[in-house]
């Protein structure tokens, strides 16, 4: 080749190569948060289910996700319409089907491609029928687009898995009962007429509009040459009516491609509360799908300006101001809550208030548990609520009223039993833990004789001496702020009541039986069963070790000093499984995505990885983060390790890749560890930007060699809350090896 052909060539390649690279960075730039967020990470399990590839508005009453037994199943139950709860399934659905009349049922299952998933969209090739279905949504209603390919008779089948449905010559309406003497209600239009329509009894048409009981089912029939129909529906908890008013309010005079555009703006303005720069675009996309996941609980089930509520069983007035439910506060008070706090402080209030208002609806004036759309389930271990009231305090948040929510607490935590899963009023265990400071534990084969105790569950003594600690603090620190000061100093006193289950000898907490004596022999990986719930929860006590977040000093005050404190922080995330795989996980489901005896995928872990600065070695903190968000959150498939509990462990994810993390709700502060990203930018809400600047980060360049904040040397590995409202500056300087000396004051 001629030496001026040759340069020619090269001279284009060079061209194509800068054209690719601009055309990269010109993609890069306009993609919109949104754009990064990936419903499918995380819908393969480990071992239980951590995500659902939902696609609802921010904190919505209206959520769907295909029905699948799991993602790789290669058949989608019908169409949903309404998911009533986190995890749930669809209340009622629609089957578009082309075929045989014999073939028809309440149900159909597809085989399916082409799918594809946004927060706001649904789009779906249903191959065997050969239908083409859309999907966009708003806040309480929706509407499915349906392209039929074949040339046969069309139809459309509505169920109720177990409620009521009547076409009235317009609409279908109808409701099904979902639990605690809960409905939801649809009202759903056929954009065209059907010729006929039925009731499906038994797989076989019969005459009727209507239909009730369990798989109510009414068929829409179209005849041959249908190519296109579109259903436009409204859902409420209220009544049918209200159903209808919503759908005529949010999506009447509206294409799905409009109500998509309009979803997607919704999602670019909650999602943009936190602008990212730096990373890669798989840690972009974990960083949005994880900040997306904190958007899907709880929910707002106001209706225009009345809601349900399953507390009481009435429909209230909600007097301007939306009423939340359906948070697992168990998992959600760690860090879901305090993101709120952060990026929507409006809407973290509003939810407190409706917490303050469920207490009053129910028939004990006590703080809720696990509120969902049913009620308060009362599930898990103590009453965690408590702390995401004073932590809003603390952090400013004064629109709700922090001494009716104080004497709810107060009632949960001292009138309702301690006892796990349980709603019952506080009895002979609970008598115990005010005497002794501790709730006594059961020898292995021991009977269990307290009523309170549910009958599927255990006292889980130690789990509920820790928790119960933590949640008398914040009742003390409450106390404090209303001026209780005989309150707070009782509370104060009980919130040392974890001492007593401390053992000296092996440095973890353990059980102690009715005499005060050490339940022994004692395996601390092993022993209480079925997920150690005879003694713990869920987690072995590897994990229930640090589970004193309300006063690190003194339990690194009990482990002998800093030095002996992170041996058993290094000693856990060393320590082996003891038995193989098969076995550990058969006994111990929950405590997954393992780095030794650090479970990665249940929420009593999240705080652990930052004790390291508590102990002077802050470095070590921000080595242990980066590897759990590089190894456990991924964007694939299996990219969530465990339970993800609709914002549980996704804000985790979040605060954790900004470089900060609440590790005590109650206390208004931050514990730092490694940035991610070169710049994040948080929007507080209240007309103040906080950016985080964090120079050369890097998967390499993890370490904080030193920090400034607003321009001022930060030598702690902490940051206040009061320091982050105000708006400023945090800047890192980032490098590939740890400054040990960097935050050790």
């Amino acid at each position: 080749m001629k030496p001026k052909v040759r340069l020619n060539l090269l001279m284009i390649v060079v061209s194509f190569a800068a054209l690719f690279v601009h055309q990269s960075v010109f993609s890069a730039e306009n993609k919109k948060p949104v754009d990064y967020v990936n419903p499918y990470m995380g819908n393969i399990s480990h071992l239980l289910v951590p995500t659902f590839p939902t696609i609802h508005l921010p904190n919505s009453l209206l959520r769907v996700y295909p029905e699948r037994g799991d993602y790789t199943n290669i058949e989608i139950h019908a169409l949903p319409l309404v998911v009533t709860s986190h995890r749930g399934s669809s209340a009622f659905r629609l089957s578009p089907f082309q075929g045989n009349e014999s073939d028809l049922r309440p149900v159909i299952n597809y085989s399916y491609d082409l799918e594809k998933i946004t927060p706001y969209s649904y789009s779906v090739y249903l191959d065997e029928q050969q239908i083409q279905v859309d999907f966009g949504l708003s806040h309480q209603s929706a509407a499915y687009e349906i392209e039929f390919e074949k040339e046969a008779p069309a139809y459309l089948i509505l169920s109720s898995g177990n409620g009521s449905l009547s076409w009235d010559g317009k609409a279908i309406s109808g409701f099904q009962t979902i639990g605690n003497n809960t409905k939801v209600y649809v009202y759903l239009v056929p954009g065209t007429a059907p010729q006929k329509v039925s009731k499906l009894n038994d797989r076989k048409l019969e005459e009727g509009t209507s239909a009730e009981g369990r798989n109510a089912c009414l068929v829409m029939n179209y005849p041959v040459g249908t190519k296109s129909l579109g259903v436009k529906y409204g859902i409420s908890f209220i009544d049918e009516a209200q159903a209808k008013a919503n759908m005529e309010r949010e999506v009447i005079g509206k294409t799905v491609a409009e109500l998509q555009k309009i979803g997607r703006d919704i999602w670019n303005e909650a999602l943009g509360k936190i602008q990212i720069e730096g990373g890669t675009d798989d840690e972009r996309t974990v960083f949005y799908t994880s900040l997306y996941r904190c958007f899907e609980r709880p929910v707002c089930i106001s209706e225009g300006d009345r809601y349900y509520s399953a507390f009481d069983g009435k429909v209230h007035d909600d007097n301007g101001r939306p009423f939340y439910t359906d948070d697992w506060i168990w998992d959600s008070y760690r860090a879901h809550h305090p993101l709120r706090i952060l990026i929507d402080p409006a809407k973290e209030g509003d939810i407190l208030n409706s917490f303050v208002r469920m207490s009053e609806q129910m028939e004990h004036f006590w703080w809720p548990t696990f509120p969902e759309i049913t009620g308060d389930s009362r599930r898990m271990n103590s009453n965690h609520g408590v702390a995401s009231v004073i932590d809003a305090y603390r952090k400013g948040l004064k629109n709700f009223d922090l001494e009716k929510a104080y004497l709810a607490c107060k009632g949960a935590i001292t009138e309702k039993t301690l006892a796990p899963w349980s709603g019952r009023p506080a009895g002979e265990l609970d008598q115990f833990y005010k005497d002794h400071g501790y709730i006594p534990a059961l020898y292995d084969g021991e009977k269990e004789t307290i009523p309170e105790v549910h009958s599927f569950e255990s006292r889980q003594p130690v789990a509920v001496t820790l928790g119960t600690s933590y949640d008398e603090w914040c009742l003390s620190q409450i106390a404090e702020e209303l001026g209780k000061k005989e309150d707070a100093a009782y509370f104060k006193k009980a919130s040392y009541n974890y001492r007593n289950l401390f053992n000296a000898k092996t440095n973890f907490f353990h059980p102690k039986d009715k005499e005060g004596k050490f339940i022994e022999p004692f395996d601390y990986k092993f022993s209480g069963g079925m997920g150690a719930r005879n003694y713990y929860g869920e987690n072995n006590a590897w994990v229930y070790r640090w589970d004193v977040q309300h006063n690190i000093p003194d339990l690194i005050g009990l482990m002998g000093g800093d030095d002996a404190f992170v041996k058993n922080l290094d000693a856990m995330f060393l320590e082996p499984l003891g038995r193989s795989k098969y076995a550990f996980y058969a006994q111990l489901p929950d405590h997954t995505g393992n780095v030794g005896q650090f479970s990665m995928a249940n929420e009593p872990s999240l705080h652990i990885p930052y004790l390291y600065n508590y102990a002077g070695q802050p470095w070590r903190t921000q080595k242990v983060i980066r590897k759990l968000l590089k190894e456990w959150f991924r964007n694939d498939l299996m990219g969530v390790p465990g339970d993800e509990d609709g914002g549980g462990m996704s804000s985790f994810v979040v605060f954790s890749a900004m470089g900060f993390y609440p590790v005590t709700p109650g206390t208004p502060e931050y514990s730092i560890g490694s940035p991610m990203f070169t710049n994040v930018s948080l929007d507080l809400g209240n007309g103040k930007i906080f950016t985080i600047e964090a120079r050369n980060a890097s998967d390499e360049n993890k370490y904080i060699q030193s920090a400034t904040l607003n321009g001022e040397k930060l030598d702690t590995p902490w940051i206040s809350h009061e320091a982050i409202a105000k708006g400023g500056k945090l800047v890192f300087e980032m490098g590939p090896k740890a400054n040990r000396n960097w935050g050790v004051k």
